[in-house]
């Protein structure tokens, strides 16, 4: 036994997706049993089976983490980080420190959910004190069915029976003090874990973002004060700051849920009882659709890589490696989409309202898999979430559920002029088109010869003319629909 292991009734915390010291179920249970508590993060990306985090979202985890261990540095305490399999790493603390007891709070995603499974039933086996909790949800996947005990499908009547069933525990303060033991067990330095890029690409998300516990405050804070008045409005014009933006710090755990509620609380604009004061009701709806997309991946495990509605196998999506090209690096030649697709590759984040419009081009325009777009999206999402980034995928292509009915084709030029009038979003992230007047900036290639001259725009080089004619391709995707919904047949 090594001198750290002589420290008896140590806990230690498995920190995952749940990167914050306030409202830690986790922690406070660890906190609670007394004695030294040893806060741990494991790097596995080989536990995570199809879906390893992707480029985007490492580097927010380095910076979460860096977060994370000041945080903890203030306390006494540090985190300690490793490399390797979990319970082999989970079992060598516990011989370091001499741990009894092991907490963590729990992961929803299908690879997640069976290694957890094997290390809870392998520790418990070793004679250890082992829990889980939930840090990421308002409601557990599980506590919600149907009157037919069944899996919910459709977003109202499940959002409906959440809400009935709500209920926030009481909030969890973060520690102001945290045992450890007399000798802490070795870490590895965060930069060893090597979630940076090599070559910094990383200066636009830098710019754009705060990843941390402290920087989940302070964009709570924001929204309260600047964007929830008029959310209703405002969460669907990207050339604003209408929405949130607590999507990456949600998905990191840097702040929950059940915490965001009751800033909603406190501010005077939610009531668990009678529901919203002053609009933010269509707000919380949309945590309610996060929640929704947990319970989906839950309950269907196969939608990361399949469709819910099996119909859609049929579907005759195209091969176009061209297209999936031009779409991933913004040249596509419709404003709109092209300014969401280099908002995301330079920020790591892509306004809502445009993700819907992006992928219902990549869908149903190029009739390109919505897996592709999950898989890229997957990379360079700061927020990429399996369950909101497959419910958001499938949702739009029409193969979700609740899904969007499948004559719903986004006209880019139509949702450019809707939500970004003057096109202002599209000057900040196309600055070829810069000097367009608005009348014809979601539309170059109908503008007069003049028009285009003057503002220096020379469509085919200095901009693509468009890659497809929407009203042509179109009718191509309704054809397509058309089959599946005939049952395949020509």
């Amino acid at each position: 036994m090594t001198k750290a292991a002589v420290a008896s009734n140590a806990s230690i915390v498995w920190f995952r997706h749940d990167l914050r010291l306030e409202d830690n179920p986790a922690l406070h249970a660890a906190i609670g049993r007394g004695g030294p508590v040893v806060p741990v993060f494991i790097w596995a990306p080989e536990e995570e089976g199809a879906w390893p985090q992707g480029a985007a979202s490492r580097y927010w985890l380095h910076q979460s983490l860096a977060s994370l261990d000041a945080s903890l540095r203030k306390l006494g305490s540090q985190l300690i980080m490793r490399r390797g399999p979990s319970l082999d790493t989970l079992r060598s603390l516990v011989r370091e420190t001499g741990a009894t007891a092991v907490y963590w709070n729990r992961r929803y995603e299908p690879a997640a959910i069976a290694r957890d499974a094997a290390v809870k039933s392998a520790l418990r086996d070793d004679g250890l004190t082992v829990d889980s909790f939930n840090s990421t949800l308002l409601v557990e996947p599980w506590e919600i069915a149907t009157k037919q005990d069944k899996p919910y499908q459709v977003f109202t009547p499940y959002w409906r029976t959440c809400l009935a069933q709500l209920s926030l525990p009481d909030a969890i303060r973060a520690p102001k003090k945290l045992a450890v033991p007399a000798v802490l067990p070795r870490s590895l330095a965060l930069d060893a874990l090597q979630l940076e890029p090599s070559v910094d690409w990383a200066g636009g998300i830098r710019a754009a973002w705060t990843p941390g516990e402290s920087g989940a405050r302070a964009q709570v804070k924001r929204f309260l004060d600047d964007a929830l008045a008029n959310y209703s409005e405002g969460r669907d014009r990207p050339d604003q700051t209408g929405t949130s933006r607590l999507s990456p710090h949600l998905h990191f755990g840097e702040i929950g849920p059940r915490q965001v509620l009751r800033a909603l609380m406190q501010s005077g604009v939610w009531d668990t009882r009678s529901g919203t004061v002053s609009g933010s009701d269509k707000f919380v709806s949309e945590l309610g659709w996060r929640e929704f997309s947990y319970h989906l991946l839950y309950h269907f495990p196969h939608t990361a890589e399949r469709p819910l509605n099996t119909a859609f196998e049929r579907f005759p999506w195209r091969d176009d490696p061209e297209g999936l090209a031009a779409w991933q690096r913004g040249r596509t030649g419709y404003p709109i989409v092209d300014a969401g697709m280099r908002e995301l590759w330079t920020t790591g984040w892509m306004h809502n309202r445009v993700r819907m419009i992006v992928a219902s081009f990549l869908t149903k325009d190029l009739m390109i898999p919505w897996q592709a777009g999950a898989v890229w999206f997957w990379d360079t999402l700061v927020d990429a979430d399996l369950a909101s980034n497959t419910q958001g995928w499938q949702w739009t292509s029409g193969c979700g559920a609740d899904a969007a009915p499948y004559f719903r084709v986004f006209n880019p030029v139509g949702q450019g002029e809707r939500f970004d009038p003057e096109g202002a979003y599209v000057r900040r992230w196309v600055p070829e088109l810069s000097g367009m007047p608005a009348k014809w900036i979601h539309k170059p290639w109908e503008a007069p010869a003049s028009v285009l001259a003057e503002a220096g725009v020379t469509l085919g080089s200095k901009y693509p003319a468009p890659v497809v004619d929407h009203g042509v391709v179109r009718l191509r995707a309704l054809a397509g629909y058309e089959t599946i919904r005939r049952g395949g047949k020509g």
